[in-house]
């Protein structure tokens, strides 16, 4: 059993695909627990990843006002408090909350701003990174690094790629990785998750990002994994989500993470979507010991793995992961 008190690191959730029931009604107060498990979480089992995040709009459909962002952020704090997360990375797709009337920069300077407020309300440290999606077109891209740099002084400090990477293809988004890389703006981008090792390739030489988000389907190519594990690319791993979409893992013990592990890839351990995927830090570690036999230092060396490739300043890395390594250090 994993202490659930234990300090956590979470490098990889979306914030706007974590609305909790209670958050759900109060935006709308007639959703029963029995309708937002059908409604708002995802299959258990999903045929493919657009299946999956075919479940996301009913959330976004809420998050549309400026009290609506405020409270996502609030709700997904406290989620975080009881998961005993020490520091996060949050990220979100900008665009995706305008239909109420919104412009992209009152999006951001909105959930920069709660994100202050909780920061200081709950101890928990958090950055924001920005979401392109895949379906978006090029000038949609550069509106969201655009973003990234104006906030850049704030809580935001990346810029991600996100979406149906099956269904999409990359180029849209060159020009916008290619502004971030001039900028000095730090990046990340799904892939290896809806298609196989190629896509992981074909992200790592088109955008030439410093993360991968997913990425377990690297472990079907040999050299793929050599190059992560030589070049210190760090995969953000969401087990769960993974076996809840990836086609070619369809139980927890036949997930890739305890092999790329053992290959000296940098992981680290995440949720992705606590609506979408219903889980938790602590449930993941769970069943990582579970399945794998992970030991308290193996959960330890993922959590200082994912300090290491935080988008943070060396100063506050340093804060963190003295007390994250004090806590874990055993009696």
């Amino acid at each position: 059993m994993v202490d659930p008190i234990l300090p956590k690191v979470e490098l990889h959730l979306h914030l706007d695909c974590c609305l909790s029931h209670q958050a759900v009604q109060q935006l709308r107060p007639a959703v029963t627990e029995e309708e937002y498990r059908q409604a708002f979480v995802a299959p258990a089992r999903c045929s493919n990843l657009s299946q999956f995040l075919s479940y996301a709009p009913r959330a976004l459909a809420l998050l549309q006002t400026r009290d609506a962002l405020t409270m996502m952020v609030e709700d997904v704090f406290e989620q975080l408090r009881r998961d005993s997360v020490l520091y996060a990375e949050l990220r979100f797709a900008p665009l995706l909350h305008t239909s109420g009337g919104l412009r992209p920069e009152d999006v951001v300077d909105i959930i920069d701003a709660a994100t202050e407020k909780m920061v200081w309300r709950t101890g928990i440290e958090a950055r924001l990174i920005l979401c392109t999606l895949r379906h978006y077109t090029e000038a949609e891209s550069l509106t969201t690094v655009g973003l990234v740099q104006t906030f850049r002084d704030r809580r935001v400090v990346a810029l991600d790629l996100a979406g149906d990477e099956a269904g999409y293809p990359l180029q849209p988004h060159i020009a916008a990785y290619r502004y971030a890389h001039k900028h000095g703006l730090r990046t990340t981008a799904h892939a290896g998750e809806a298609r196989g090792p190629e896509s992981v390739w074909e992200t790592l030489r088109a955008l030439a990002p410093e993360r991968i988000g997913h990425g377990v389907r690297s472990v079907e190519d040999a050299a793929l994994t050599d190059h992560l594990r030589r070049s210190e690319v760090h995969l953000e791993v969401c087990p769960s989500s993974n076996v809840q979409i990836v086609e070619s893992i369809p139980t927890w013990p036949g997930h890739p993470i305890d092999r790329l592990r053992q290959a000296g890839v940098s992981v680290s351990i995440n949720t992705d979507t606590r609506t979408l995927t219903p889980t938790t830090l602590t449930r993941e570690y769970e069943l990582l010991c579970q399945h794998f036999k992970w030991t308290p230092a193996m959960l330890l060396a993922s959590n200082v793995a994912a300090l290491r490739h935080a988008f943070l300043d060396e100063a506050t890395k340093a804060s963190l992961l003295a007390r994250l390594t004090a806590a874990w250090r055993p009696a």
